[in-house]
């Protein structure tokens, strides 16, 4: 038996399984694809998960991949207006005043290749959990894998499989909220933006045409995010592209598309993220729209409070009830932090709060943001609220309840 089985290969997954394998837990994740999800998804972590990062010793890795960034300009796409303002307010605030980009299926790399230098952790791909059962004393998992059907069993589950969670349906949870009537296409291109003077990260405000644009990598690919109604049909989304780009991009020069990925806008949350001995933790637990980034980081913070509690109750035998803590903390700080917070960034970016009065008062925000540095210190600290506080006492080599 194992002591704790993840179902799902993304970074929560992989995130939770290796603080997991750290602490010496017996740990099995399992992922029904044949490898992680390599499709554009999130890729920019703040600087407030930076130290939950550095506590797995993969923050050092992540940044040699990656890079660190403090600027971002809100570009008004009707006047032309660019808004610009840097994150050096942080700094003697935290050792790490900036963010990092990154894609998430590197970051999901960089955990699971550490993952398999431990002799207590296992990675199944093509693994497919089809049933879930639990009893007083742990959860048993029938899985398919290929044609052959099998019997897992552990003492504990996360469920950590998406939005889709087969996890989360099995327990019988409702997924309530609502999904947004367009369709998010995110791109990976290469492009010149900076040429035409684009931060690393820019924010197109625009009522059709509005995008999120961010550098990824040090060979000059970009990450492009627009919007389109989601009643067209997805599988012809591709011929949709140039099209798209020729009212997004800057300039008239030429691009070259590398990959590109369409996927539905939800706001939704299970009513509570603990059923007996099955934890939920990020997207099977929760999912926002993407923009401003705060699904993955909210993902992230859903792995830093989950996996010490349930090393604390595995190794020492602390009250599970720290589980029952971690549901409602996280659930709260997603219903009532980063979920608003999303939504009002999807209603400024992609539709100019609907123009008018509501866009000038967004946009004198923005102004001062950019002016006034007492009030983006304020606006920056956000992200840090939706960190769950240790739910146990850690340290990297330990736990006490």
């Amino acid at each position: 038996m194992q002591e704790v089985i993840i179902v799902g290969g993304g970074p929560t997954g992989f995130i939770n399984a290796l603080g997991l394998a750290q602490a010496g837990i017996r740990v099995m994740i399992i992922e029904a694809e044949s490898a992680i999800n390599s499709s554009p998804r999130a890729a920019v972590y703040f600087w407030s998960v930076l130290a939950g990062l550095e506590r797995l010793d993969i923050l050092a890795e992540a940044e040699s991949i990656g890079f660190a960034k403090q600027d971002y300009t809100y570009l008004v796409a009707g006047t032309g207006e660019r808004i610009a303002y840097s994150m050096s307010v942080l700094e003697g605030h935290t050792p790490r005043p900036y963010n990092l980009h990154l894609g998430q299926h590197r970051l999901a790399e960089i955990a699971m290749h550490r993952l398999r230098a431990f002799p207590n952790a296992t990675v199944r791909f093509g693994t497919q959990l089809e049933t879930l059962q639990q009893d007083d004393a742990g959860v048993t998992l029938t899985v398919r894998t290929g044609e052959a059907i099998e019997s897992l069993r552990a003492k504990w589950v996360i469920g950590a499989d998406g939005a889709g969670s087969t996890v989360r349906q099995q327990l019988g949870l409702s997924f309530d909220g609502m999904t947004w009537p367009e369709r998010f296409v995110a791109t990976n291109v290469y492009y010149d933006f900076e040429r035409h003077g684009y931060a690393r990260s820019t924010f197109v405000i625009d009522d059709r045409f509005g995008a999120i644009i961010a550098l990824l990598d040090h060979e000059g690919l970009w990450r492009c995010t627009y919007m389109e109604d989601a009643a067209l049909p997805e599988q012809s989304y591709l011929e949709r592209v140039p099209a798209a780009f020729a009212q997004v991009l800057p300039g008239k020069g030429a691009y070259r598309l590398d990959r590109a990925s369409p996927y539905r806008m939800h706001q939704r949350s299970a009513p509570r993220y603990r059923v007996g001995r099955v934890v939920l933790a990020g997207d099977a637990a929760h999912v926002t729209n993407p923009t401003g980034g705060l699904g993955l980081t909210s993902g992230l913070f859903d792995s830093f409070a989950l996996y010490p509690a349930l090393s604390a109750i595995v190794l020492q035998g602390a009250d599970d009830r720290l589980l029952d803590r971690y549901s409602d903390a996280r659930r709260d700080a997603f219903l009532h932090r980063a979920s608003p917070q999303a939504i009002a960034n999807k209603r400024l970016i992609f539709h100019a709060n609907g123009g008018g009065a509501a866009l000038e008062e967004a946009l004198a925000a923005l102004r001062r943001l950019a002016s006034d540095p007492i009030f983006r210190l304020q606006r920056l600290m956000f992200t840090q609220s939706l960190e769950t506080p240790p739910l146990v006492e850690s340290s990297h080599s330990g736990l006490s309840a």
